[in-house]
C-alpha cells in the first residue's frame, strides 16, 4: 500500500521544522511526504530544501500564491500530485507521534477513513519547544505526564495506547470533532467525493465538510484515537469573519445528500 502523507502549512518555518523532525523519526518510513504549502515565503522553501536532503523518504513541495487562507485549495494540489493509495493528512504545527505513519497504516481498511486526535500545548510551552528545538517526537508518556502536571499540555489520555477492537468502529456516522490535522482515507475515495471544497472561504468547516461529504458517498469513521497521536503547537486564533458564512455551507451540506465537492481536486488532475 502506497502511502503519502499531506502536511498544510502557512510562514511557520519554526513549527514545520519541529513537524518534520518528527517524520524523520516515524517507525514507519514507507511513505511520501507532501508539504502542501498556501503561500509561505522563501523561508519555508529553504526549510523544506534542508529537509529534503536528509529525509529517508521522498518529499515534494507544493505550493501556490498567497491569496488567503486556501488550505482546501494546496490540499486538493497535493492530493492530485500524489499517486499513492492511502493518503494521511496533518498540519505543519503538529509534531507526529513516532507511531503515527504505522499506526495510521495498520488502521487503513477499505470502506472506512480513519480519524484521531491531538494534544495542545500551551502558548509558553510552545514558545520555549521552538526556542529550544526541544524533539517532542523523543518525548516518552513519563515525560508527557510531567507536562500535564505543568500545564505545559491540555491533556495526556490520547497518548494512552490501545489495542484495535470493536471500539473503534462504535460511531461509523460520526463527523463532529474530524479534523484534517490527524485524518487519513483512500485517494480514490477522495477523489470521488472531489477532495476538499474551495467554495467555503476564509478559515473554518471546509475539513468538516469532507467528512460529511465521505460519510454521505458511504465510507466510515473509523477511530484511530489512542493510536496516532499528534502534538499541536499552541498559535494565535484565526480571523473567524466567514465562519457563519461557512457555517450556513456546511448546513446546507448536512442536510442533503451532497457527495462531490463544487470546487474541488478535478482542477489540478
Amino acid at each position: 500500500m502506497k502511502t503519502a502523507v499531506i502536511v498544510t502549512t502557512y510562514n511557520r518555518p519554526d513549527a514545520l521544522a519541529a513537524v518534520l523532525a518528527g517524520y524523520q523519526a516515524q517507525r514507519d518510513s514507507e511513505f511520501e511526504l507532501l508539504i502542501a504549502d498556501d503561500g509561505s515565503t522563501a523561508d519555508t522553501r529553504q526549510v523544506v530544501e534542508a529537509f529534503k536532503s536528509r529525509a529517508t523518504f521522498p518529499v515534494a513541495h507544493v505550493w501556490h500564491e498567497d491569496r488567503g487562507f486556501r488550505a482546501a485549495a494546496i490540499r486538493n494540489r497535493a492530493l492530485a500530485a500524489t499517486r499513492a493509495d492511502y493518503v494521511i493528512f496533518s498540519d505543519g504545527d503538529c509534531v507526529p507521534a513516532p507511531c503515527f505513519v504505522a499506526h495510521h497504516r495498520r488502521l487503513a481498511e477499505r470502506g472506512w477513513f480513519a480519524a484521531g486526535n491531538r494534544v495542545l500545548l500551551s502558548e509558553e510551552f510552545t514558545r520555549r519547544a521552538l526556542r529550544d528545538r526541544l524533539p517532542l517526537h523523543d518525548r516518552t508518556l513519563g515525560g508527557w505526564l510531567v507536562a500535564w502536571a505543568k500545564r505545559d499540555i491540555n491533556r495526556w489520555l490520547p497518548l494512552a495506547m490501545l489495542p484495535d477492537s470493536d471500539f473503534r468502529k462504535s460511531a461509523p456516522q460520526r463527523w463532529e470533532g474530524v479534523k484534517t490535522c490527524n485524518l487519513a482515507a483512500w485517494r480514490d475515495d477522495l477523489l470521488r467525493v472531489n477532495g476538499l471544497d474551495e467554495a467555503y472561504s476564509g478559515w473554518g468547516l471546509e475539513d468538516t465538510d469532507l467528512v460529511i461529504r465521505l460519510l454521505h458517498a458511504g465510507v466510515k469513521h473509523k477511530s484511530a484515537r489512542f493510536a496516532t497521536p499528534v502534538f499541536h503547537f499552541w498559535h494565535a486564533e484565526n480571523d473567524r469573519s466567514r465562519l457563519p458564512e461557512n457555517q450556513r455551507r456546511l448546513d446546507t451540506v448536512l442536510h442533503s445528500d451532497r457527495v462531490r465537492a463544487q470546487f474541488g481536486a478535478d482542477q489540478y488532475l
